[in-house]
């Protein structure tokens, strides 16, 4: 090739390479704003959302209303985390666990982050007012709320029991997805939300102590920061048999079968012994916690046990 025909081809590669390098600038900017959404948390309330939605209609809802209700969770929890992120940025980037998130990291401005997470926000309320029902669309706003001001701007940094109180946002999409079939509310939904609510302590309470030097740094007095293990412990089983009492007391308030009832007791006095076995290594002073383990195992039983509570209106008993 001679250099006069290297140089003819140079302009007629560029377009292409600032093409390419555009390309690849805007899937790292998407890229960056799903991850302000926190989508493996969507993920497990979504976990949620429909089996209480075929529990309430006995059966199979409509795929269109599934799809609507499933669009505009994502939506309302993306709305939450992502506020969540702008409000937390101080603390996100003094924790090894948050520090690469993208407002961290300047991937993502502070005010193109807010625009981001009101406009999901407005967005999945007005779908829910006009393809679900005013009561899942209050509810969205409800939970968007719970979680933004509630937990995030009011408690999170100011009590030890910010994880209790403030995942009651976490609750509300079984609340949605009853109301998303039925219009209104019953017995039955308040159970399932009381086991999210008593689940969520002995979820993430082992979170907390695998990265309790993280929340300290930042200041943020989880209860694993300013409370020993054992008490730590020792409260993660109080909630945890309260969770299985509400996962059995669906049984009467739904009409569950004797299967459900069977899979809650053996799920519950799996998870109960996982919590317990917890409490037993916190009594042993340097010895292995293996609090990541019961994390991991509360993420199992919540999907199973909401597993057979999609299966339960299936079964000819």
């Amino acid at each position: 090739m001679t250099e006069s025909s290297a140089v003819a081809d140079g302009p007629a590669q560029a377009p292409g390479a600032r093409v390419a390098a555009v390309g690849v600038r805007v899937v790292r900017s998407a890229a960056a704003y799903v991850a302000l959404t926190k989508p493996r948390i969507i993920e497990l309330l979504l976990v949620t959302t429909v089996p209480t939605m075929i529990l309430a209609a006995g059966g199979l809802p409509s795929i269109g209303l599934v799809l609507a209700t499933l669009v505009g969770g994502t939506a309302a929890a993306g709305s939450a985390n992502t506020l969540n992120c702008v409000l937390d940025r101080d603390i996100d980037s003094v924790m090894n666990r948050t520090k690469r998130r993208p407002l961290v990291t300047g991937e993502v401005s502070p005010r193109a982050a807010t625009v981001f997470g009101v406009a999901l926000g407005i967005g999945a309320v007005a779908w829910f007012w006009v393809l679900v029902n005013a009561v899942a669309a209050l509810l969205s706003l409800a939970a968007i709320l719970l979680y933004v001001v509630g937990y995030t701007m009011l408690l999170k940094r100011r009590t030890p029991q910010n994880i209790v109180w403030g995942g009651i946002a976490g609750c509300m999409p079984v609340l949605i997805g009853w109301s998303a079939v039925t219009g209104s509310l019953a017995w039955a939904p308040v159970a399932l939300f009381l086991v999210i609510f008593f689940w969520t302590p002995p979820h993430y309470w082992p979170l907390s102590m695998r990265f309790r030097r993280d929340y300290a740094q930042a200041g943020v007095p989880m209860l694993p920061v300013v409370a020993g293990e054992v008490r730590v412990a020792v409260e993660m089983v109080v909630y945890t048999v309260a969770m299985v009492a509400a996962s059995l007391a669906l049984v009467p308030l739904a009409g569950m079968s004797w299967v459900y009832a069977a899979v809650a007791t053996v799920l519950g006095a799996w998870f109960t012994a996982q919590v317990v076995g917890l409490l037993v290594r916190a009594r042993r002073a340097g010895g292995k916690l293996g609090e990541m383990k019961v994390f991991h195992h509360s993420i199992t039983y919540l999907t199973l046990l909401f597993v057979a509570v999609s299966v339960d209106p299936f079964l000819p008993v």
